[in-house]
């Protein structure tokens, strides 16, 4: 009994802590990674290109078909073996083997291999794309969590100094020293900050929602984060010169690697569409043989009477007839050969060379060939297009990571004055130099510009993020 305690104990325990897990943003990403439908989908075009390369792999071994048939006639037909018009009902059986290859085709086997390759190499790149977005959604959300989070103990901190400030304004109250109207305006002060907590819980509930939904987790009551221990971490990324982090860009990132084998692809169907072009040289080899159970027939002598004479011609101008002694035989019935026998004695090869010349075909290769090019001029264009679009967008971010950095700075500096701000005001409220309403303004403020400095803060340290990952750096690997 004793024993089912501690053991019901123990599984209540690894329960519970189960479900008060905390997630850190690293498990998230490697999670969504390994179950986000985008990324499984991105994974289904990587095994349908190694699909397609077995096939390119299969034009270089021989195709190779066996047949066989089983037949009933009844009535006049041709016996297959005999080949005699005959009107019976008989049973016939045939068989073959038929091997091809083909030995030249204008090199399109061996341009579908190497495109077969280039294929599924593209495919790795649009997934590793992939990843690298669902990276930065997830960190987005993490870090929107976190900076839900941080505000509302921004707020719940302030509203503890709110809550103090009233029972000290109510005893200066009583005491004569301030106007009841101080106290109203002071427990207006905390009934709006009640309310902005409320919100402050409702937008990290969002929040979390909106990340669980990202990562496909469903239980949205007990999924949580690690929300300690993130911090701006500069890994210098800010103060390289852009011309590199450009640079970089273009060697790492997936954009233009996708971009780069579409136009090897391009170029490998031009290929492939001129082969159609030159002749075609393929060999065959076959083997078939037939079987039937209708007996044959057979002339056998005839002992009594072996030979008679026939006429069987004239001499010219005398007319006198030309006598031929032959054989004298009649029809007999024998028996069908046995299978195997028959197997044997009706089979036979065949074998060959096939060459295929085109000439005219309604200038369809010709006109594949055209299209072809112009795709692979089209996939050029769109590589430098690529080339530029990552120029402005790895600028761009660099110029919101400068100026993100600059508003993170600018809000510390607001910080401080605010706090010298509120400090001074409270000062003054504390001795009833100024009323509640001065001193709830310079407490709005102060609460105000926390809030902002975890709004920059958040926002740079994504940026910088973004930054990094244009630079080069895996999402898996990122550094908060």
């Amino acid at each position: 009994m004793k024993k089912s305690i501690i053991i019901i104990i123990l599984l209540f325990g690894v329960f519970s802590q189960a479900q008060n897990k905390k997630w850190t943003l690293k498990e998230c990403v490697v999670y969504a990674l390994e179950n986000n439908i985008s990324v499984k989908q991105s994974e289904l075009d990587i095994q349908l290109s190694d699909i397609e390369k077995l096939t390119a792999k299969g034009n270089f071994i021989p195709s190779i078909n066996a047949g066989a048939g089983v037949s009933e006639n009844t009535g006049l037909s041709f016996n297959p073996v005999t080949n005699n018009a005959q009107t019976t009902t008989f049973l016939s059986a045939s068989g073959s083997i038929n091997v091809g290859y083909t030995l030249f085709d204008g090199l399109r086997n061996f341009r579908q291999l190497q495109r077969a390759d280039i294929s599924r190499l593209s495919s790795q790149y649009r997934l590793d794309k992939m990843k690298d977005d669902i990276s930065l959604f997830v960190a987005n959300g993490y870090l929107t969590v976190i900076l839900n989070k941080t505000n509302l103990e921004v707020l719940k901190f302030q509203n503890v100094v709110t809550k103090e400030q009233i029972n000290r304004t109510q005893e200066l109250v009583e005491a004569g020293s301030l106007p009841r109207g101080d106290l109203l305006e002071i427990m207006a002060t905390d009934a709006s900050e009640q309310q902005s907590i409320i919100n402050a819980e409702n937008n990290i509930q969002i929040s979390l929602i909106s990340l669980a939904q990202l990562l496909l987790i469903k239980d949205y009551e007990n999924f949580d984060i690690e929300d300690e221990g993130y911090d701006v971490v500069d890994t210098g990324i800010a103060d390289k010169d852009i011309s590199e982090i450009i640079a970089a860009a273009k060697e790492s990132r997936s954009e233009i690697k996708i971009a780069e084998q579409n136009v090897e692809l391009a170029e490998m169907d031009l290929k492939i569409a001129k082969g159609a072009n030159l002749p075609t040289l393929s060999a065959f080899f076959g083997y078939n043989t037939r079987y039937t159970n209708t007996p044959n027939f057979t002339q056998q002598i005839d002992l009594n009477n072996p030979t008679v004479t026939q006429q069987i011609g004239t001499v010219q101008g005398t007319g006198q007839a030309v006598i031929g002694e032959f054989p004298n035989t009649f029809p007999v019935e024998v028996a069908a050969d046995p299978f195997i026998d028959q197997l044997y004695q009706n089979d036979g090869i065949g074998y060959g060379l096939n060459l295929n010349i085109p000439i005219l075909n309604g200038f369809n290769t010709k006109g594949n060939v055209q299209r072809n090019r112009i795709s692979l001029e089209r996939s050029k264009f769109q590589l430098e297009q690529a080339e530029l679009d990552l120029e402005s967008t790895v600028y761009q971010a660099y110029v919101d990571a400068k100026g993100s950095l600059k508003s993170y700075e600018a809000a510390e500096l607001a910080l401080e004055s605010q706090q010298l701000a509120y400090n001074y005001a409270k000062e003054r409220y504390d001795v009833g130099l100024t009323n509640a309403f001065d001193f709830s303004q310079s407490k709005l403020r102060f609460d105000n510009s926390k809030i902002e400095l975890n709004r920059a803060k958040y926002d740079y340290i994504f940026k910088l993020k973004v930054l990094e990952l244009y630079f080069g750096i895996p999402a898996t690997e990122l550094k908060f």
